[in-house]
């Protein structure tokens, strides 16, 4: 990997997590319900999936929600955290510490991969997504959520302008985010077929900006950018960027928003039997009939 991909330290991605693993079921509600909308995708597949493989699984969100309404024979789950993957193991469904950069697995090993909101702390996203893409079997599904561009855009606008204010240069606190155009190229330079890239919005209400911070260090979403300033931020600059964001953000109730937006990826491995699109100029009935319209 060349050294410009190298976006976030992923030694402090691993720490992060393996701290907040302690008492994660106090942070988790946004892996729980992103867990939920994510399976819920499954529903509307018409096949079984043997193998699958959870990759970044938290606290095992996702294994417990497919154990209630799949029938999965076989699921690995992983993480970069060794603690995070210890909370995750259950009897029925084991756990491996790897590293989303570095998968340790065969080709054509699974029928399904799944990953909840773990690989936006990837350096290298096109590198990992065509060693899932290798680690499905033809006709495989990848369906991954991850966080997009305008998260936590409330929280930014409120630290850029106390920082503005307050010290000589602007530290970079929030990781940078894809968006769906990112994701759709990725997703074709990676070899899937029929990718499909599409954006949901988790709006989570707070009495005070302290309380957000504290739940993503409890998730373990804290700054993990290579570029992070190492010593602890300044109180005043911190305080400061939480008047903004009451000032700023404060709703009729008296509460502030936090904006999570979720993208997520649909793929497929390449197979031969595989539905293609048709070529362009090939529809034998016009769009302006199928929709009534002129």
């Amino acid at each position: 990997m060349s050294t410009n991909m190298m976006i976030f330290n992923r030694t402090a991605v691993r720490q992060h997590r393996d701290r907040a693993a302690k008492n994660l079921m106090d942070h988790n509600f946004l892996f729980v319900e992103s867990a939920h909308r994510l399976a819920s995708r499954l529903e509307d597949i018409n096949r079984s999936f043997a193998t699958v493989l959870d990759l970044g699984c938290h606290g095992g969100e996702l294994a417990h929600r497919l154990a209630e309404n799949f029938d999965i024979q076989t699921l690995i789950q992983t993480d970069l955290s060794p603690s995070m993957a210890a909370l995750a193991k259950t009897d029925e469904f084991p756990t491996v510490a790897c590293d989303e950069e570095a998968l340790p697995f065969a080709e054509a090993s699974f029928d399904l991969v799944l990953s909840n909101l773990s690989l936006h702390w990837v350096n290298d996203l096109p590198g990992a997504l065509i060693q899932i893409r290798r680690a499905l079997k033809p006709d495989g599904l990848l369906l991954a959520t991850l966080f997009g561009s305008n998260t936590l855009q409330q929280l930014r606008t409120a630290l850029y302008q106390a920082e503005t204010q307050l010290e000589s240069e602007f530290n970079t606190r929030l990781s940078p985010l894809p968006d769906v155009r990112d994701l759709g190229n990725l997703m074709l330079r990676a070899g899937f077929a029929l990718p499909v890239v599409d954006l949901d919005t988790i709006t989570v209400s707070y009495s005070d900006p302290l309380r957000l911070l504290r739940d993503l260090r409890g998730m373990g979403e804290t700054n993990a950018n290579n570029g992070r300033r190492l010593h602890f931020s300044r109180r005043t600059t911190i305080l400061r960027a939480c008047e903004i964001y009451l000032k700023t953000f404060t709703d009729a109730d008296g509460r502030i928003p936090a904006t999570f937006e979720i993208l997520t990826l649909t793929g497929w491995s390449p197979s031969q039997n595989q539905q293609k699109p048709l070529k362009p100029g090939t529809a034998q009935i016009p769009l302006a009939d199928a929709l009534a319209t002129k």
